[in-house]
């Protein structure tokens, strides 16, 4: 067994990531027996996380609008970003969604009940947006929210809707939802997020379902069945406090995690400014580590080269990205953590 050890200090706090590394021979005389044997086993196993949409085979990898900008977006804001996500080098090595946030649509749907881009944010349509977001080799995202309103309250719900919705962010291109629980009818997440889930699987496109319903009745216990990730955390803050109440959080869930769902402890805050460069690369590691989605939330059209840098981190990214997706484990109170690996090796 090998073991993978990077020592990350700031004042009087470190975090220790641990690696056992699992290492899969696969040779031209058969792979049948043995390690690869187990390890294409444990490999199945995990998988049966896996949506009929296919996809969320390792967590997701992009960009969202919320931490950094709030209601504050508009159609030039996303086109830039999609510009720098190619520029910077950052799409080349896996960052591929662009995602809307809460608050690019009207207040109303329109007179055939269909939700409406807000006319003078995205006055070319989501449409025209996704079709640029695609040019660039990227994916985009939407959002919507399964209660009355969604959490601003400036946009109709989805609640009720799902077909329609579904039907329209297909017809838009969309390939990724975040689905919200804000001003919901109190009933059970259980029974309102699968009709969404429904409405995506029958859509007639691949659209990576998001469930952000802040952990509260334990998705992790249920959504794989529905979606390809889970929120398990209230919303994240750019404070080191709430970064890692929202990792203890998310690490009592690891054993759900796996190939085509995911836990997610909320949106990445390095690059905001809240922390210190040694707290963001902790932040980063143990989001990769977790298996979490990594969905920047700086804005990167300005950001510096050292958060660039961290963000670009290959290595880190590969323990994220890793085929196996085994969710790595806190496993002493001061900051430990192991996780697993396959590390594939052509054997001449």
């Amino acid at each position: 067994m090998t073991y993978l050890s990077l020592r990350r200090g700031w004042s009087t706090m470190s975090v220790v990531l641990l690696a056992y590394v699992s290492i899969l021979l696969l040779s031209n005389a058969g792979c049948g027996g043995g390690v690869a044997a187990a390890r294409f086993r444990t490999t199945s196993a995990l998988s049966s996380n896996l949506l009929a949409n296919g996809i969320g085979k390792t967590p997701p990898m992009g960009w969202n609008s919320w931490n950094h900008f709030h209601c504050q977006i508009e159609e030039k804001l996303i086109r830039e970003t999609a510009d720098a996500m190619v520029s910077s080098g950052l799409a080349a090595i896996g960052y591929e969604y662009i995602n809307l946030d809460d608050c690019w649509g009207e207040l109303n749907r329109d007179s055939q009940g269909n939700l409406v881009p807000n006319a003078s944010t995205f006055p070319s349509g989501i449409k025209a947006l996704a079709d640029y977001v695609h040019s660039k080799g990227l994916k985009l995202g939407i959002y919507s929210d399964a209660g009355t309103r969604t959490c601003s309250g400036t946009m109709p719900r989805s609640l009720g809707h799902e077909e329609q919705d579904a039907k329209t962010f297909a017809s838009w291109g969309i390939d990724y939802l975040k689905y919200d629980n804000c001003n919901n009818d109190g009933t059970s997440p259980k029974e309102r997020y699968p009709k969404m889930s429904k409405a995506l699987l029958n859509c007639g496109r691949s659209i990576f379902f998001s469930l952000c319903e802040w952990g509260q009745e334990d998705p992790a216990t249920w959504a794989a069945e529905i979606g390809n990730s889970w929120r398990t955390t209230g919303d994240i803050e750019d404070k080191w406090e709430s970064m890692t109440s929202r990792a203890d959080q998310n690490d009592k869930w690891a054993s759900y995690a796996g190939p085509g769902g995911w836990n997610d402890p909320d949106m990445l805050e390095v690059g905001n400014g809240g922390m210190t460069t040694e707290e963001y690369r902790a932040h980063f590691s143990i989001w990769a580590i977790a298996k979490a989605p990594l969905l920047i939330g700086c804005d990167i059209r300005a950001m510096d080269n050292v958060t660039l840098e961290l963000l670009g981190n290959e290595e880190v990214i590969a323990v994220n990205q890793d085929k196996l997706g085994v969710q790595g484990k806190k496993v002493k109170k001061d900051g430990i953590w192991r996780f697993g690996l396959v590390l594939s090796v052509m054997a001449r």
